[in-house]
Order: C-alpha cells, then sequence, then structure tokens
C-alpha cells in the first residue's frame, strides 16, 4: 500500500514532470533549430533525366517573440544554404494566435523573405491566415491580399488559381497553384453562414497546355482526394504536423480527415502528397514532438 508520504512524492513529481514538459513545449521546441526533413523521391510519369530539388517553407505565422522578422532572414538564409532549383512558400505568413507579445506585419515579414534565391525562382500561395486576418479582403469576399500585395511587392509571384511553366535542364514542368479552401470566414457581418473556398482544381489544371508535369502546390491538405493522378506530386501546409505528435499520432488536426493528412509522405492511388509540419504554430503557442521544419524535396533522384 502506497504511504501518504509517498502519495505526496508521487504527486509532486507528476507536477513537476508536467510542468516541464509545458514549458519545454511553449519555451522550447517552437525555438529549436530548424529541422530540415528531406524526401527523395520520383513521383509518376516524371522525366527520366529531371532532377529538381524544391525546397518548401510553409505556415510561417509572424509575430514576436517566437517568429520575428530576424528569424524569418535566417530561416531564408536556411533554404537558400539547401542550394534549391525552386523554392516555394505554402502560406500563412500571419500570425495564427493572440498569444503573442506582438505582432509582425506584413511590411516586416515579407522583406525578410526577400533573400530568397533559387534558379527557378521564389513562388508562393496563400494560406486560411492570410484571408482571415484581412478584414477588408473578407469583406469583400475577394483579393488582393495584404499578404499577396506584400508578397508581389518584393518580387514573389503569387499563384491563385493559376500555373506557371518552368524548365531544366531541357525538361519542362509545371507549377500550380491553388487559392485557399477556407479563405472566407462565416460571419453575419459578410453574410455567409459557413467558410467558403476560392480554390477553383479543374479551372487551374486547364491552364496546363502539354503533357509536362504538375507540382501542385495546396495549403490544405484536404483536397488531395480530389487531385488527379495527372499531377505529380501534390505540397501542402496548414496542419503544422497536429503540432502535437508522439509515436507518429496527432491528437488534434485542423482537417476533416483527421491524422490521415495530418504529415509526412502520403502515398494513394499512386498519387503523392507531401504535408509539411511548417514553422509556426495557430491558436496555441505549443510544439511538441513536432520541430520547425523546412521540406527539401529532391524529385528523380530515386
Amino acid at each position: 500500500m502506497i504511504t501518504r508520504r509517498g502519495f505526496l512524492r508521487f504527486m509532486g513529481a507528476s507536477f513537476l514532470s508536467a510542468v516541464s514538459l509545458s514549458a519545454y513545449a511553449v519555451g522550447i521546441e517552437p525555438m529549436l533549430l530548424t529541422h530540415v526533413k528531406r524526401y527523395a523521391l520520383t513521383p509518376p510519369h516524371w522525366p527520366a533525366g529531371l532532377k529538381l530539388r524544391v525546397v518548401a517553407l510553409a505556415d510561417i505565422h509572424a509575430c514576436r517573440p517566437w517568429m520575428t522578422p530576424e528569424r524569418i532572414a535566417s530561416l531564408a538564409a536556411e533554404a537558400n544554404a539547401l542550394q534549391p532549383d525552386l523554392i516555394v512558400l505554402l502560406g500563412d505568413f500571419p500570425a495564427g494566435t493572440r498569444l503573442i507579445s506582438d505582432w509582425v506585419e506584413a511590411s516586416e515579414w515579407a522583406p525578410a523573405l526577400s533573400g530568397l534565391k533559387a534558379p527557378l525562382g521564389v513562388w508562393s500561395i496563400l494560406g486560411n491566415h492570410d484571408w482571415w486576418q484581412d478584414r477588408a479582403a473578407q469583406a469583400a469576399g475577394a483579393g488582393p491580399t495584404i499578404s499577396r500585395k506584400a508578397l508581389e511587392a518584393v518580387g514573389i509571384p503569387v499563384l491563385e488559381n493559376d500555373v506557371v511553366r518552368l524548365e531544366k535542364d531541357g525538361h519542362g514542368f509545371w507549377l500550380a497553384g491553388l487559392a485557399d479552401q477556407l479563405a472566407l470566414r462565416p460571419g453575419q457581418a459578410w453574410g455567409r453562414t459557413g467558410f467558403k473556398g476560392l480554390d477553383d482544381l479543374d479551372g487551374t489544371l486547364a491552364k496546363v497546355s502539354d503533357s509536362a508535369p504538375v507540382i501542385l502546390l495546396a495549403h490544405e491538405p484536404d483536397i488531395f482526394p480530389k487531385v488527379p493522378w495527372r499531377v505529380s506530386l501534390t505540397l501542402s501546409g496548414h496542419t503544422h504536423g497536429g503540432q502535437v505528435r508522439l509515436f507518429g499520432y496527432s491528437p488534434v488536426v485542423p482537417s476533416r480527415f483527421g491524422n490521415r493528412y495530418a504529415y509526412g509522405h502520403v502515398v494513394e492511388q499512386d498519387r503523392n502528397l507531401i504535408v509539411s509540419g511548417g514553422l509556426g504554430f495557430s491558436i496555441m503557442p505549443v510544439r511538441f514532438g513536432m520541430r520547425p521544419e523546412i521540406l527539401q524535396i529532391d524529385l528523380g533522384s530515386v
């Protein structure tokens, strides 16, 4: 039988462990050196001889004290050091929580990203928070959003239901970017009873005018069941890997599919999806078992 003293010791140790884990999840893991998550694959109908390195940054969620302009600039330098052919930004640039010490405005975070460099360019899509935190865009039900204008002002094109054809070593491929699937929030002031997406998958892919492979950028991974086999690879963010992930499982995932598309490389019916764990956080300033990460994806190398 456990004694009263033993019980108190157990409760004290449990309390200290909980406090320590909470302090780590809030104060340490979000600030850890960024992890580079590497993938190497040859997706369906990828041209022989086309080796392409894509580096992706997702869910920056600029704010103080965790994601300052200085830290964002250092992330840009880390991305450049990976020697990518192409850099893509997967959306959600503003803070996703009010539990911060100060806001970082678009006039600060966008210049911090301007140092990104790659031979085939730096391209971006927008996420839900790029829309949700822009009251004018919400009221109008249309952009351009503050995030889009800030990115384009520093020379980073934004793809919203649009495509661009790129080429390396004599091989062409398409980069397609969807508008956000949760862009417009419900609200009486705007006369909307539910979320409204602005994404147009079919219309976007209709702009692809030849048989070259397609890389699709879609902030939320929930679109993936609708993505045709014609698309070689879909890249998404949004979930942050659940922010808390233990033994390959995330208790809370902002997706109607739960853990199915929470994180990592997913293959379904010979179609490929990679979901980034992202760099920042939303709702709560917590990361546990899911370090901030930059993606390095080597296509045609396997």
